[in-house]
């Protein structure tokens, strides 16, 4: 989990690490793999590794939500049509959502598009997840529905994700490892237990904004 206030360079860290942006200085290490070191067939062998679910879901308005899952997997794998579909429709199954085949994104809620666009992001079996405020505009119920299918499908499927967000429910649920970025730097690393017990004053100042996560403290 990356978390940090509004502006604090969250998101374009996540871009940078996902090639989006490119750095000035430094690596973007995927199992050693230097990215940007990579010419263009590098850089594709290491995008078919990735799964990217971003803020709005940026599914394609003119395509249906199959068309939209089956995307990736036409650019990264000569699977045939047939399976080009069966995919597609085992990976809406995996986010349990039937039936919304042949639907576009304006006719579904929300949260629905949230579910498609995850099962848009490991259409193509990714090793890394990537997922930028995956709770961003969607009430606290359907919130909690997010957090969890992000976490089965990284149990499941053994993937390692990366979750921005602000959402400190979110952490506290599903983080393992988290880091807060202050100002464009990381200013803090560590578990979620560790950041309940800290007294760096950025941090806190963040984490206990909410009266709920006042009530978690004294839990501790």
């Amino acid at each position: 989990m990356i978390i940090g206030a509004s502006g604090s360079g969250k998101t374009t860290l996540l871009k940078c690490m996902v090639g989006l942006n490119t750095i000035d200085t430094g690596e973007v290490l995927f199992d050693g793999r230097n990215f940007f070191d990579l010419d263009f067939n590098g850089k594709k062998e290491i995008r078919k590794e990735i799964g990217m679910l971003f803020q709005g879901g940026a599914l394609f308005d003119s395509k249906t939500v199959e068309e939209n899952i089956a995307f990736p997997i036409s650019m990264f794998t000569n699977m045939t049509q047939q399976e080009r579909r069966d995919r597609a429709n085992f990976c809406l199954q995996r986010v349990n959502l039937e039936n919304v085949n042949h639907l576009y994104p304006s006719e579904i809620s929300g949260g629905m598009k949230k579910r498609v666009a995850i099962a848009r992001a490991i259409a193509v079996q990714p090793k890394y997840l990537f997922c930028d405020e995956p709770n961003s505009g969607l009430d606290p119920k359907t919130s909690i529905v997010i957090d969890n299918l992000i976490k089965e499908i990284t149990e499941e499927y053994n993937i390692t994700t990366v979750v921005i967000t602000h959402d400190m429910n979110s952490v506290i649920e599903i983080g393992e490892q988290i880091m807060f970025i202050y100002n464009g730097n990381k200013h803090w690393e560590g578990g979620k237990r560790d950041i309940l017990k800290t007294d760096n004053s950025e941090i806190c100042d963040f984490v206990y904004a909410t009266k709920f996560m006042k009530e978690l403290k004294t839990k501790f």
